[in-house]
């Protein structure tokens, strides 16, 4: 690639999409938004709810797992009683 070819993220195309002329003021001209620290904030809040759905969808999973297991200890139970 020569020094003036620029690689163009999918990210960059949609923030064109969504606004032009704030894409070319961020990305052209250098401009930084007034209100980062609110974007870095609602960042920060993404990151953390994203860390807290796995977390839910790991218990979920688990207690999927232990409802079975209990089932399965269930079943044994009634099987080993009805054979004694």
């Amino acid at each position: 690639m020569s020094g003036d070819e620029r690689v163009i993220r999918a990210s960059e195309v949609g923030a064109y999409a969504y606004c032009a002329h704030a894409w070319w003021l961020g990305h052209i001209e250098g401009l930084r938004p007034e209100h980062g620290e609110r974007l870095r904030a609602g960042r920060a809040a993404h990151e953390r709810h994203g860390v807290r759905m796995l977390v839910s969808m790991a218990l979920i999973r688990l207690g999927y797992l232990l409802l079975a297991l209990t089932g399965l200890a269930g079943l044994t139970w009634i099987v080993s009683a009805l054979l004694s």
